[in-house]
């Protein structure tokens, strides 16, 4: 006769909380500086003399890099369930390393392209794994917060790469920016030395393939497998598209690169205090009402933006906006880590990340052809409306997750 399993270990038992939330801020904030520096670069692109870039272009270019990104996301996270967090964050680290690398040094427009498809590989397979190790060592009572803060990395990140757009550009060429991307390397031995190599609530007996995506599609979790999906969607719509257009459409509003910039600085600012904010009311059994706000607070200030306001206003307008963009999909990954157990944790948050980023694929070229079609300088910055409002309406349809995860039973989703 065998024994009986022995439950899955909550957040918080796999080691103390600190040095994980520190590593995965630092990670995140690359994963964040990657991700922007499209948008930030966006306006010397569209004036390079030799690549003939139009807004069109822009748009392909950030849909080439989301592109890259459902292969990581998937891939990443069912292998971080299925052989540990530590070597899918070493790979996923030196691969963004060299994508950025690439990038710096593509001399052609066919070639940049490709080095944002790599690039959106890499990108994608850092959240589910940062979010998944962050949040197994977690602290029951203060999850979403210690999740949340690692999870600010991506907006600090964006502030770094608006101050080094603001810093370079446009007297160096836009390449330098890129080169600030190799970092990473320099991680790969404090990831191999701080992430444990196995994950903690798998039984010893269990085989590998008891984490996947099968198990996602199965009562109790297929209908909250499915809505995650649907909200992650919605929420990378906005993401990706405010990342990749941000700066241009502050531009062709009548703002010149400086005030732009200045705007993305906001947009990120806003996304880190957000963040850490909606951590703490998240923490108090409010993760679904935080994160519907969110939702809400996103169309608000998108549409605040697309109007003539005094600049205080505006710059205000951003930081929620960022709230709404960045802050909505890390509550969103706080929901779907604290709905699962460990040992289906990175796949769970991998599939939602990889099926919803048919929205950071849809994002820039959906917000590109909305530009292209409406002559207003408004049809941008409305055009992240209706997703917002999507994904406000999906939400409400999750059950509330309560002060999980120590709420949560193993094996048992809180939202369904």
């Amino acid at each position: 006769m065998h024994a009986t399993p022995a439950p899955p270990a909550p957040p918080g038992t796999t080691g103390r909380p600190g040095p994980a939330i520190a590593l995965g801020l630092v990670i995140l904030c690359i994963e964040g500086y990657d991700l922007f520096v499209l948008g930030v670069v966006g306006p010397a692109l569209l004036a390079h003399p030799d690549w003939d870039v139009t807004t069109s272009t822009l748009g392909l270019l950030g849909t080439l890099t989301a592109l890259g990104m459902p292969l990581g996301s998937i891939a990443a996270g069912w292998a971080g369930d299925l052989i540990g967090r530590r070597l899918p964050l070493v790979v996923s680290l030196s691969w963004l390393s060299l994508s950025m690398l690439l990038s710096a040094l593509a001399d052609d427009l066919a070639l940049f392209a490709a080095t944002r498809f790599l690039t959106g590989i890499g990108l994608g397979a850092l959240i589910p794994l940062v979010t998944a190790y962050v949040s197994d060592a977690a602290t029951p009572a203060r999850h979403s917060l210690q999740v949340g803060t690692a999870t600010a990395g991506i907006g600090v990140g964006g502030i770094l790469t608006a101050v080094a757009g603001r810093t370079l550009l446009p007297e160096w060429d836009f390449h330098t920016l890129f080169l600030f991307g190799v970092f990473p390397l320099v991680l790969v031995p404090v990831v191999w030395r701080m992430v444990p190599a196995a994950v903690q609530d798998r039984p010893a007996h269990a085989p590998p393939a008891a984490a996947g995506p099968g198990e996602l599609l199965t009562p109790p979790y297929r209908r909250p497998t499915l809505l995650f999906w649907a909200v992650t969607f919605a929420g990378l719509v906005i993401v990706y598209g405010a990342g990749t257009w941000l700066p241009t459409l502050m531009v062709d509003s009548g703002y010149d690169l400086g005030s732009s910039l200045d705007f993305s600085i906001a947009f990120n600012a806003g996304a880190v205090a957000g963040i850490l904010a909606a951590g703490l009311i998240a923490d108090r059994g409010l993760l679904k009402a935080a994160t519907t706000t969110s939702f809400l607070l996103a169309a608000v200030a998108m549409i605040t933006l697309s109007t003539p306001q005094p600049r205080p206003l505006l710059l205000l307008a951003s930081a929620v906006a960022g709230f709404g963009a960045l802050g909505t999909q890390a509550l969103v990954n706080i929901f779907v880590a604290v709905s699962h157990p460990a040992r289906l944790r990175a796949t769970a948050l991998g599939f939602s990340l990889g099926v919803g980023r048919v929205g950071a694929v849809v994002g820039p070229a959906y917000v590109g052809a909305a530009t292209a079609l409406i002559s207003s300088s408004k049809a941008g910055f409305l055009a992240f409306a209706a997703p917002a409002l999507l994904g406000a309406a999906l939400t409400a349809l999750l059950r509330q997750a309560g002060r999980a995860p120590a709420a949560v039973r193993p094996g048992v989703p809180a939202a369904r």
